[in-house]
This record gives structure tokens, sequence and C-alpha cells, in this order.
């Protein structure tokens, strides 16, 4: 293969977008990034702007152009990473957003959740996710009923409802859909038949025309063009499946685990959908010729938690450095955020902090506390999925920025199996950059895992179960 010819990546995350060209051998030959703002405008309310966000994809995709132009190469194919569950409504003819792209860490919307409890085994059994004012369905109702204007565009047919990867690359190429993996997030997507849910349509009173055509991860997206420059987009993807496939999860039954803003625990379950309480079941990939699908564990704070530390403790970004403070730091206390809420497996949206053996203790053991919520997380997600493995792996990876040395360490020694650290730190787009190879040739390239650390068990079993008792125990308080 012509060594020219580059495939780009855009890992549209949390707090930032990155571009990745890789080049035909599977090498990162230019990166980029541009970070935007979250703003927190009322308590429990995280948003961004759409907007914004649409010029660092644009800027990045030209820089990319740029440099590829001044090698002599090209792009063949572009893919996208979206963050997940952060919604808005748009324009369908202007694409002007109606709304702020309200964030997946945003539980605004609960009381709109709290009036389908009564549902809620129904609503796991269609989507493979929980109830959570996290997702699509509560967000719709909460922005609609709080805007007259917008009730009357979503009745006159002239608005779009869908995730920030709907807007991205309805606006980029002018072909609005909306990619499998993601729509396992709006609570309306019936993962057994992967198609919209008239059953959930109906239970929630949003009408289907408000919602983008369903697209296979791997598909034509349309075209992106730059001055004469065209690049067909073919793939867009959740950011935590893409991680899972960087690092080689592609075959039923990989697990493996990604520390970015926020966790994620993943488990490839082959072609089969596999519902379990607790954990949220997804797409993994699809294409015209294959589906696979996931287990997820979900932990919503993981470095977005130490970004909430240091404002709690007054500590200048520059000088929080968690990793190091955790390093050589033991505590007996337990410290559970309520900022954004618990995922998997337990799934309270709405509570006050918690804080157990903490009084009088310093900066560095309660940021270690915090870290330890984290592991405490993996844990509880790992045991709900380690009664649906075959087989035992002898070592889980772990990627992303947040996959530093004592929480792995705090994660081996919970789970008591070996955590390895793996060498490429952007797992996301590597994961994305195998795909665009697999529509193109049917197979996927091969990856590299190797490890630069490998984190064995070291707890004694007696601090484990003191540890785990003080844990469940600060989770007994939690009334949300």
């Amino acid at each position: 293969m012509n060594a020219s010819i580059h495939y780009l990546i855009v890992d549209q995350g949390t707090s930032s977008t990155k571009a990745f060209l890789f080049d035909s051998d599977g090498q990162i030959a230019h990166t980029n990034r541009i970070r935007h703002t979250l703003l927190h405008p009322a308590p429990k309310h995280v948003e961004s702007d759409p907007m914004n966000i649409l010029h660092a994809c644009s800027t990045l995709i030209s820089d990319a152009l740029e440099y590829v132009k001044k090698s002599g190469g090209r792009i063949t194919s572009i893919g996208f990473a979206v963050q997940r569950s952060t919604f808005l409504f748009w324009d369908k003819e202007t694409l002007v957003p109606f709304t702020p792209a309200i964030s997946w860490q945003d539980t605004r919307a609960w009381k709109e959740a709290e009036e389908f409890l009564l549902y809620s085994e129904r609503i796991w059994e269609i989507t493979g996710a929980p109830l959570s004012s996290h997702f699509g369905a509560p967000k719709f109702l909460h922005l609609s009923d709080k805007d007259s204007s917008l009730k009357e565009r979503i009745e006159n047919e002239t608005v779009w409802f869908g995730p920030l990867s709907a807007f991205l690359t309805h606006a980029l190429t002018g072909i609005c859909s909306i990619d499998e993996s993601i729509a396992c997030r709006t609570l309306l997507f019936d993962i057994h038949t992967s198609d919209w849910s008239s059953e959930l349509l109906d239970l929630f009173q949003i009408p289907k025309h408000c919602l983008p055509p369903i697209s296979p991860t791997v598909d034509n997206f349309g075209v992106v063009q730059f001055d004469d420059t065209e690049i067909p987009l073919n793939c867009v993807i959740g950011d935590q499946q893409a991680a899972l496939i960087g690092q080689g999860g592609a075959e039923a039954e990989t697990l493996a685990m990604n520390f970015g803003t926020s966790g994620s625990v993943q488990l490839n379950t082959g072609q089969n959908v596999q519902t379990t309480q607790g954990l949220l079941s997804s797409v993994l990939f699809s294409c015209k010729r294959n589906r696979l699908f996931m287990l997820e564990g979900t932990i919503n704070a993981c470095n977005s938690l130490f970004y909430q530390l240091e404002k709690d403790l007054n500590i200048p970004h520059k000088k929080m450095l968690w990793h190091d403070r955790c390093t050589n730091t033991n505590t007996e206390g337990v410290f559970i955020s309520g900022v954004s809420g618990l995922a998997a497996p337990h799934w309270k949206d709405r509570f006050s902090s918690i804080e157990i053996g903490l009084n009088d203790s310093s900066n560095d053991e309660r940021i270690r506390a915090g870290m330890e919520s984290i592991g405490f997380l993996v844990h509880d997600i790992f045991s709900v999925m380690r009664a649906l493995l075959t087989k035992t792996s002898p070592l889980i990876t772990a990627s992303g920025g947040g996959a530093r040395p004592p929480l792995l360490q705090f994660v081996a020694d919970l789970i008591r199996i070996n955590i390895g650290h793996t060498t490429m730190k952007d797992r996301t787009a590597l994961g994305v950059y195998r795909l665009l190879r697999y529509n193109e040739e049917g197979k996927f390239p091969s990856v590299n895992i190797e490890c630069d650390q490998v984190f064995q068990p070291k707890m004694t079993s007696e601090l484990q179960d003191k540890k785990l008792a003080t844990w469940n125990k600060a989770l007994d308080q939690i009334e949300g």
C-alpha cells in the first residue's frame, strides 16, 4: 500500500477534541488538539457550545489536510469517535443549534426520568440501558418542556434531536444520521432490532421524525469537503467502544478498561446481546455484514473527579498531580462524589457527596480516597462481569490518560487480577483506525497490546475486606 495514504481520526471528547493522522502502517504521523470549555450554569448542569466543538473539528481537519498536502500524501477516509450521552436540538435545514450540548455528566433531567420509574425494567429489557437522566429521552423531555418555541418546532417537524455525534456529522457532511453504538444512549433504541422502539417512543411521547436515521458504525456517512478536497466519512462510533477495539477487543470475551474524563470497563459479548442488571448493553460496532455487542460498566467521574477536587480543596491545576499525591499516601476513609451521580452498577443520579473517615484528613488523603472510589467502582462492575465469563484472563489491559500507576495498582489489589498499562495512550483513535481498515479489507489489522507496566495484586485479603466493608457502608448512605 502507498505509504502516502493516511487515515484521519477525530476523537471528540468531553473537554477537548483531538485529531490523528495514521499512516498505512498504523503509525501516528501527525496529531493536534483543541480544548473546549464546559459550562456549569447551575448545580447538576454541565453543557458546552456545540458550535465551538464543530469549529474545533473543522480546524483540526483543515490542519490535517494541510499537513498531508505538504508531504505529498492524501487522506483516504475519516473516522469519528465521539463522547456519548451528550444531546442537543438543532434545525434540520440551517443546522443552527437550539440548545447547548447537554453533557453526559448532566443530571438536570432527573425529575423527568423519575416519572418513568414504573417502566424502568421494561426500558432496560428493550434498550440494554437503565433509566437515567444521563441519557437522551429524559433530556428531550426536559429541554422541550422548558421551551415553548422548541415545542412548536418539534410539532412542525423542523428540528432534530440527537447526540453531539449526529450534529457534528450532519454539519460536516450535510447528511443526518446516528450510529448504532451511540443510539444505545438514547433510551429509545431497541438493541435487539437495531431500530427505534415504537413502544418507547410512545411511552416517552417523542415523535420519530425528530430522531436521525440509524446507521451502522461503519458505513457511508457522507463526504467532508474542504476547498477542492472531498474525504469520505466511513466510521462514527462511541469513544469507549473505540477504546475497546483499540485494545484488541474485537473478539468475544475480550475485556479491557479505559480511564479518561470518565472510566469504563468493557466486555465484548460477541454476536449475542447480553443484558444484566447494573451494566449497559451496547452495540460494540456494526457494519452491513457484521454486528458485535458489548457489556459496559461506566464510571462517571474519573479525571473529572480530580478537577472537582481541585476546586473543593483549592489546589491549582498544575499542582494537583493526583497520581503523585496518591502514590505514597494511605487512607482508611471513603469519598463518593455526588456531582455527576453514580453509574454502573449502582445507578444513583442525585445525592450529596459522601465522606467516611476523612475528618482531619490531609488533602492528599482526600485525593487518595477519591482515587480509591474509582477502583471500588471497577471492583463492583467486574464482580458483575466475572459471572458471565467462561474463562478468566491472567491480565486485563488499561488505557487512557487516567490509567496511572496508583489507580491501576489499587484496581489489581481489589479484583485480584494483573492489570497491564498499554504502551500506546491513544487507544480510542487506534480503534477507529482499525475499523476504517476493517471497512476496506474485511479484517482487523493486528494491534500491539504490549504493556510497559504490569501491576500485580499486593494487598492482603484482610485489608481488602476492610476497605470493601467501608465502601459498602458509604454506598448504604446514598439515598438517590
